[in-house]
């Protein structure tokens, strides 16, 4: 249940966006407790599910780039050759695809830092779920 939350984001659910307004005071250090959350909070459920989709740009660009060179006769071309009826310039795939490289590197540091630090700053387990498959929590205090 909680490993496939992050293929939608319930933007109609408003205890949901609570959730996000507090995980963003908790990351800028404006909250002196943080909730306890099974899967995913709703910061990082938005940054998952908006790198999910990142990643289908990634690929499509990626294999549309790919397809250039292979020339327009190949299945390449067929499949991913509408790309270029969007960006007519081949050279702005190449830009875009590039900076999408750089969000990606942002994306892991940020992720390695909002692991560590929530290991050690939140009241559960991170990095060792992530290993074990359990959550563990340190404390029996409410939700």
């Amino acid at each position: 249940k909680y490993s496939r939350q992050i293929f939608y984001l319930p933007v109609w659910d408003p205890k949901w966006w609570r959730g996000v307004k507090r995980e963003l005071r908790w990351y800028l250090f404006l909250e002196h407790e943080p909730y306890k959350y099974i899967g995913h909070n709703p910061l990082a459920h938005i940054a998952m599910f908006t790198f999910m989709l990142f990643l289908v740009f990634m690929m499509i660009s990626g294999m549309a780039l790919y397809s250039e060179g292979a020339g327009q006769t190949s299945w390449q071309y067929k499949l991913f050759g509408w790309v270029f009826s969007i960006f007519p310039n081949s050279q702005d795939i190449h830009t875009w695809h590039h900076l999408g490289m750089w969000a990606i590197v942002t994306f892991v540091v940020v992720h390695i830092y909002a692991a560590v630090r929530e290991d050690i700053l939140s009241r559960q387990s991170m990095i060792s779920s992530m290993v074990s498959g359990e959550r563990l929590f340190r404390d029996d205090l409410k939700d």
